[in-house]
């Protein structure tokens, strides 16, 4: 398990910067994988290829078999499975932590007594470096959730390829330098079997996590955006608006201007009847 140490170390870092169902793949990871992987492979392993016998003794035969039977080592396989699976989580931790170094920096610019003017403030993380995850970073973590679940299907249908999804106990070959089609037979077929459709399972669930958390952060992006538009249409400068068709209300400052015009419409229309009232009076004198 030391191997796995630094790897261990960086992942680890990434459960701070992450959402629940992330934190749960990595302890799918970390548990089901590395730690099953290094407990339990070299036990079950141990023996692949001392325990693949042929049943002749042509030299060179049982190599040459051993090599077109298993291009590559079982545990070889998983271990670059693994690694590859962990890179995008790994470039995600690099962005955050670049994200979580500029707003520290920034913050230092705020707290300075110096700067009278600042243009923005942190808006990925707080004082404590807990990071919020949007904007360039929830694209981020939805690229490497992608990549992730590419990998992880990729390795899945590469192990179906090339070794099968169980271990067989024997292996015809015709292969040169074999003098004939020779048998070669594994030992322990059946918990090598076991172990085989361990880690198919563990990478099957870490795949369906994968999609449950990009479906989540897709869902939780839409729902976040919806009632950001909501907001912004039952602002108060547009309280009553029900959407980009409805009629605009007038702001304080028109309402105000449209009062002012509306009295000086009363006062004249007053004044005019005062005079036109007068008129009708003085010719009725007149004409007494």
């Amino acid at each position: 398990m030391g191997d796995w140490g630094f790897l261990s170390t960086l992942l680890d870092k990434v459960q701070s910067h992450s959402t629940v169902i992330g934190k749960i793949w990595m302890s799918v990871l970390f548990l089901f994988r590395i730690m099953v992987l290094g407990a339990g492979a070299e036990s079950v392993w141990g023996d692949e290829q001392s325990g693949f016998i042929c049943n002749t003794k042509q030299p060179g035969c049982e190599n040459v078999c051993y090599d077109w039977t298993f291009p590559i080592s079982h545990i070889r396989f998983w271990v670059l499975q693994i690694i590859f699976v962990s890179t995008p989580t790994l470039v995600y931790l690099g962005h955050a932590m670049h994200v979580i170094h500029k707003e520290n920096k920034l913050r230092e610019l705020i707290s300075s007594p110096g700067s009278s003017r600042v243009l923005k403030v942190p808006k990925y993380s707080n004082e404590k470096g807990k990071v919020k995850i949007k904007g360039n970073l929830l694209g981020s973590y939805i690229t490497q959730l992608v990549v992730k679940l590419i990998i992880e299907a990729g390795f899945i249908v590469g192990q179906y390829y090339l070794y099968g999804f169980v271990m067989v106990p024997m292996f015809p070959c015709s292969r040169t330098p074999c003098p004939f089609t020779v048998e070669c037979y594994m030992s322990r077929p059946t918990e090598k079997t076991i172990f085989i459709i361990f880690m198919l399972v563990v990478a099957c669930v870490s795949l369906v996590l994968n999609f449950i958390e990009m479906f989540y952060l897709l869902c939780t992006r839409i729902r976040c955006g919806s009632r950001a538009q909501v907001h912004k249409i039952t602002s108060p400068e547009n309280p009553a608006s029900l959407g980009p068709t409805s009629p605009r209300w007038p702001t304080t400052e028109e309402a105000l201007k449209q009062n002012k015009l509306n009295l000086e419409m009363e006062s004249n229309q007053s004044i005019g009847g005062s005079l036109d009232g007068a008129k009708e009076e003085k010719r009725l004198l007149g004409g007494h």
